[in-house]
């Protein structure tokens, strides 16, 4: 599996299926490429997915705060894979590249569309959590989300990673119970967890300006807004605004899933894509 440089940061990525049709796929935080094994097998005969560890995840460079604000950072790392499948498959597909993003990913995902619109050929937004859209359409869904993450929030306060691991996989999850999974992997998630609070500042805050007037507005391309029945109603909120500002936006929903629907909902995920797909 390849391993290099990409926006000066050691990255590890890799490919699933062998489809005529090159895509980019930014997983969620603490998760890695891998995560899109399933979806990458689903589509198998019609696309070949590239999909890289973040900054900090998987088998990347861990991320410290001196190599720059999370977000900004996995944005730089992406746009460096973006660039090279569009001059890869220039001839092929002169719009630029189809580029895929689940939850931070998908933050990462509609950051370099709006950034780098004429790389993106496509993009399919899988419950981008930039809660940010949120509450500019309703002040009070601040205090909901508050709420919704107040026992993430008071372990965080108490220095307990693993306390705070725990809380949030059990609201953004792929709905396993906490004591259910491996020990390495509870003492991964325990370990990773300040990522989240790193990346906080892009998606509550929207440090980068990617709602700035105009902005939403240059992403041309067709986009897809997918989520899961049963994920957190902020995720709803997050998909309607960002809908009514993007030009070429349509929505699908997963019956049945919650917020980690790639994985644990494949099969129903590919449906929606290659119907997706199909059409651009």
């Amino acid at each position: 599996m390849p391993r290099d440089l990409r926006a000066g940061v050691e990255t590890h990525w890799t490919s699933f299926g062998h489809g005529p049709r090159r895509a980019l796929a930014i997983h969620c935080s603490l998760a890695h490429g891998k995560s899109w094994a399933g979806l990458g097998t689903q589509l198998a005969d019609s696309m070949t997915l590239v999909a890289f560890d973040l900054p900090g995840h998987g088998q990347s460079a861990p991320w410290r705060p001196d190599m720059g604000e999370v977000q900004g950072l996995s944005t730089a790392v992406a746009l460096d894979f973006a660039t090279d499948l569009a001059a890869h498959d220039r001839a092929d597909a002169p719009g630029g590249v189809d580029l895929l993003g689940h939850s931070f990913g998908a933050t990462v995902a509609l950051r370099l569309a709006v950034e780098h619109p004429e790389l993106v050929r496509s993009l399919v937004l899988i419950e981008p959590v930039l809660f940010a859209v949120a509450f500019a359409g309703d002040p009070a869904a601040r205090d909901a989300y508050e709420a919704l993450m107040s026992d993430y929030a008071r372990a965080v306060g108490a220095g307990d990673p693993e306390a705070a691991a725990r809380a949030f996989t059990a609201i953004w999850g792929d709905g396993r119970d906490w004591d259910s999974l491996p020990a390495a992997a509870r003492a991964a998630l325990a370990r990773d967890i300040p990522m989240i609070d790193a990346a906080a500042p892009a998606l509550m805050e929207d440090v980068a300006g990617v709602l700035a007037p105009g902005g939403l507005e240059r992403v041309a391309c067709p986009v897809l807004l997918l989520g899961g029945s049963t994920s957190p109603g902020i995720t709803e909120a997050i998909a309607e605004g960002l809908a009514t500002r993007l030009p070429r936006a349509e929505r699908a929903m997963i019956v049945g899933a919650g917020h980690m629907a790639p994985i644990t909902h494949p099969r129903q995920v590919a449906s929606e894509l290659q119907r997706f797909f199909d059409a651009v």
